[in-house]
């Protein structure tokens, strides 16, 4: 599959084996929950132990956190669920998503947190939404949820972005995702991350990362490049060229400082030659 096509516009069935694993830990995680903190029994019982899937408790709780005065909860929440039942595969995205979180942030303790209270999550789905409503030609909602979504995260996605499933955006607060921008499967970025363009230009002039690359916090990446398949960019970095895959890159410019890291988005190892 090349870098132009990712799982975001293509494979729209779903599998609901991945959507079931989820499901069944997110009940069992709220069932404990509630009783061990009774306060909160009614919240993870509206949340997730009243409804029957994942898919109907996910529309319940994206509707929850991006409502606002233009569009109520109801309204939001029929935005979402046609969104869902029209591609089921959404939930698959959002369970791996989920999944995710839970093996690469080491302060994730169930998968409570990410579905409840994690924006990084949140955002990622409201996008999901966002770029549905984009392929379906209902541009001026999609930028609605764009617009919610910024305002809501501190996360800026444009809907026609195109991002694969089993990412992570980790803290989340001011990550920008352009236009044009290509996002493989099993990514992992961090707070502040911007992956933009360089000027004016119009058309395709956003960056390409590949499946597997670990983007560290702050980092800029610029213009139409390519970010190759398991590669690491420190934090702080401003990239303007091509990565080659399975490379570190550090510095204002960028530039190669490492050879492989294995896995680098799952064992979010941000350790550079010759530190700590």
């Amino acid at each position: 599959m090349s870098l132009a096509e990712t799982p975001a516009d293509l494979n729209d069935r779903a599998t609901t084996g991945l959507q079931d694993t989820v499901w069944s830990r997110l009940r069992f995680e709220a069932a404990t929950a509630a009783a061990s903190e009774p306060m909160l029994a009614s919240f993870l019982n509206a949340a997730i132990l009243r409804h029957d899937s994942f898919a109907t408790a996910l529309a319940h709780r994206i509707a929850a956190k991006m409502a606002d005065p233009q569009l109520d909860v109801l309204q939001m929440h029929d935005v979402v669920a046609n969104a869902l039942n029209k591609q089921p595969a959404l939930a698959d995205r959002a369970a791996a998503d989920m999944l995710a979180v839970d093996e690469r942030d080491p302060a994730c303790q169930s998968l409570l947190q990410p579905f409840l209270y994690f924006k990084g999550f949140h955002a990622l789905m409201s996008y999901r939404i966002a770029h549905w409503l984009w392929r379906e030609g209902r541009e001026t909602l999609a930028f609605h949820l764009q617009s919610r979504c910024s305002e809501r995260f501190g996360v800026d996605i444009h809907p026609a972005a195109r991002i694969g499933s089993g990412v992570m955006i980790d803290h989340a607060t001011a990550v920008t995702i352009g236009e044009t921008a290509v996002v493989g499967d099993d990514v992992s970025l961090l707070h502040e991350v911007t992956l933009g363009g360089t000027g004016t230009e119009h058309g395709d002039r956003h960056p390409k990362i590949a499946r597997g690359v670990l983007i560290g916090a702050g980092a800029k990446v610029l213009g139409n490049i390519t970010v190759g398949e398991e590669a690491r960019i420190a934090a702080g970095s401003v990239v303007l060229n091509p990565v080659p895959a399975r490379c570190t890159v550090a510095g204002v410019p960028a530039k190669p400082i490492g050879g492989p890291c294995a896995e680098p988005s799952r064992t979010m190892d941000q350790t550079l030659a010759g530190g700590g």
